[in-house]
């Protein structure tokens, strides 16, 4: 027979100066979280990841770029519940309190983004969370009209970068990481557009091209993108070596093992490290992140489980995976963007960046899901990959006036470095990848 023991401690590891929130102060935002209505976390505007208490009942809640983790650790005086946003965080807190035995990563749980977990403190046995869904935004009703749909899906781009800047302190300098390719592409004109138009000066701007060794294919993209719009003041190479690409940081710096997101993540790393050597005191970085998600431009033939009716039937299947409620769905690591938010948001933070992607404002995301995806298609793969281009580029076209250069869709691993370069880097296999992880705990 179990007894019951309440949770006595709720520890808060979360950095409070992590959260952009544009519409309320923070602790109001918290106060949102913790009375749990969805309607009024829905309400928060920004980037967040909150913790909200009433009597025995702890809520939390997350934005998509935000990585938020929980783990409930057992103590004579009454377990705790521990939230942070790394795996490494709660287990140095779980050794200065003398729990380290305690400690499993598999037992670290991940808050998925666009829910509010709630659990009762109840203790031990441990109660299973309760998900309420706070971002549902509807799909498909939008008419067929790439011309509309651009429109509508640059301007909420367009704002959500008009918010941030306001926010980023006068004359600080902004970073874009960029590639020349739709997302980073789209991402600078419309910076560079809102600069402009807040009236701020636009040399704050840079477009910042990871280069390892002097190749990839993304620098001599940049260039092209950057010459055809008489803008190659703006562009700024960093570069790095071969042996700056580490895969094995890059899974201590995630703390994950999935190929793709370690390849990104190794990228990330050596380029955020790259401008940091470079800029001692440089803060403010805009990126793409979520272009991809949004508008499925994923090739859907490398995913075995996938299919072109799953990717257009399921909503937000990029961003949150398969759902909560789904068997494939990781306590752990949530799923999506959702779990690979990390790539972006890890080698950032742990550089001292504050990143923003405007791509994975809801703002933004609702619009992508109003999209009638299955009407434009016809559940066509080539059609569907060929949209994204033809709707970033109206996107532009209609804010800013620019006729955006469209290229071939590039990974970011696979643009920084030579063929050769890549293979040598990233060389072991998955398995070997879960291996290296889980010796981090041994």
């Amino acid at each position: 027979m179990h007894t019951t023991q309440p949770i006595s401690r709720v520890v808060d590891l979360l950095d409070p100066e992590r959260n952009t929130i544009f519409n309320m102060s923070i602790n109001d935002a918290r106060e949102a979280v913790a009375e749990g209505q969805t309607q009024q976390v829905a309400a928060i505007d920004g980037q967040f990841a909150l913790v909200g208490q009433r009597g025995k009942t702890v809520r939390m809640a997350r934005s998509l770029d935000r990585p938020m983790r929980y783990f409930i650790a057992k103590r004579q005086e009454g377990p705790a519940l521990v939230i942070a946003d790394r795996i490494d965080t709660i287990r140095t807190w779980l050794e200065t309190e003398g729990l380290a035995d305690q400690f499993r990563p598999s037992y670290t749980r991940m808050v998925p983004a666009h829910h509010i977990v709630e659990i009762r403190l109840l203790g031990c046995p441990d109660p299973n969370p309760v998900y309420n869904r706070f971002f549902n935004p509807p799909r498909g009703t939008m008419l067929p009209d790439v011309n509309v749909i651009g429109q509508r899906y640059g301007q909420a781009t367009y704002e959500a970068i008009r918010k941030w800047l306001r926010i980023v302190p006068a004359g600080e300098p902004i970073g874009v990481c960029f590639s020349g390719g739709i997302d980073s592409g789209s991402i600078f004109l419309l910076a560079h557009h809102a600069l402009l138009e807040l009236g701020m000066s636009p040399s704050r701007l840079k477009a910042l091209t990871l280069s390892v060794d002097g190749g990839g294919q993304d620098l001599k993209q940049a260039r092209e993108f950057m010459s055809a719009l008489g803008m190659d003041v703006f562009l700024e190479t960093i570069e790095v070596s071969r042996d700056d690409i580490d895969p094995h940081d890059a899974i201590r710096t995630l703390e994950d093992y999935k190929p793709l997101d370690i390849e990104a993540g190794a990228m990330a790393m050596a380029l955020c490290r790259g401008i940091r050597a470079r800029y001692a005191d440089w803060k403010y970085l805009l990126d793409g992140d979520g272009g991809d998600e949004n508008l499925k431009d994923y090739p859907i033939e490398e995913n075995p489980e996938l299919t072109i009716r799953s990717v257009l039937n399921n909503s937000m299947l990029y961003q949150e995976g398969w759902g909560v409620d789904s068997i494939k769905h990781s306590l752990t690591y949530s799923g999506g963007q959702s779990r690979g938010c990390v790539r972006t948001y890890a080698p950032a933070s742990l550089n001292g960046f504050r990143s923003f992607s405007p791509y994975t404002c809801p703002e933004v995301i609702a619009v992508a899901e109003d999209i009638p995806f299955i009407t434009l298609t016809d559940w066509d793969h080539n059609r569907l990959y060929a949209l994204k281009g033809e709707i970033v580029a109206t996107a532009v076209k209609s804010i800013t006036d620019r006729d955006m250069p469209i290229f071939e869709k590039r990974r970011f691993q696979h643009g920084a470095l030579s063929a050769d370069g890549f293979s040598q880097a990233f060389a072991q296999s998955a398995n070997e990848y879960r291996k290296a992880f889980l010796a981090l705990y041994e």
